[in-house]
């Protein structure tokens, strides 16, 4: 399955940063010396990924600036004077996107340790019959900076269910997803969570998870900035 384009999202307030977000978007966070955005376009660029929307809200000006100089992938923006969260925000910008597409958190941050990128692994697992959506996890109990419960159990087919109410769960989404816009069927675009059409297509048994092999990083608040920074090693090309 060869995928060609991408989303990125870049709109959110980024809240549990600050103060480091009073001053530059979450997407325009340093980590070792390269913003969270740039790390993000540069997992799209690895696997071939040509064309790649990317939303904005907070201080859209510094991103589009930042990016302006950028010449692959191809960049497009979404504006979204007013948020529309993760669902909302793909669907006003499904007319610039392929069939099928990845959308990844700019803040997503991963290293490829297995014998394929993990973004290749959902474009194999993929099939367009069977397939709204594939979901990229990682383990609760390994993700760098994460503190939380988890989001997602299991079963011997890759299918996910969420966790109970109060349980914990042994994996997390991982910021990445492969997408059909079939899983946009009938939704308008306004303000709603990715969160939900999952739910329609868990019970419809049309979205399948791929356990992330590397490691995966949570630099979304400053505690988790810094355990990146430290932790996050550079996997070097060979010469």
């Amino acid at each position: 399955m060869k995928v060609e384009s991408a989303m990125v999202l870049a709109a959110g307030l980024g809240t549990r940063l600050r103060p480091i977000t009073e001053a530059k978007p979450k997407a325009l966070v340093s980590l070792k010396n390269r913003t969270l955005i740039d790390r993000a376009l540069d997992q799209l660029e690895a696997v071939g990924v040509a064309r790649v929307v990317v939303n904005l809200h907070t201080m859209s000006e510094l991103v589009r600036q930042h990016l302006h100089t950028r010449e692959w992938p191809r960049i497009s923006f979404s504006p979204e004077p007013e948020l529309l969260d993760t669902g909302g925000g793909i669907a006003k910008a499904l007319p610039q996107l392929g069939e099928p597409f990845f959308v990844v958190n700019c803040d997503a941050v991963w290293t490829d340790e297995g014998r394929s990128p993990a973004l290749l692994r959902l474009a194999r697992v993929f099939d367009p019959e069977r397939h709204d959506a594939v979901l990229l996890l990682t383990k609760t109990a390994t993700a760098i900076g994460y503190e939380g419960p988890g989001d997602f159990l299991l079963d011997p087919l890759g299918r996910p269910q969420w966790r109970t109410e109060r349980g914990v769960a042994p994996f997390l989404y991982a910021g990445v997803q492969l997408l059909s816009h079939r899983l946009f069927a009938g939704e308008a675009v306004a303000r709603f969570s990715i969160k939900r059409l999952w739910g329609r297509a868990i019970e419809q048994g049309r979205i399948v998870a791929v356990v992330h092999e590397g490691a995966w990083f949570d630099p979304g608040t400053a505690s988790g900035l810094a355990l990146a920074e430290a932790r996050l090693v550079e996997r070097r090309s060979p010469t």
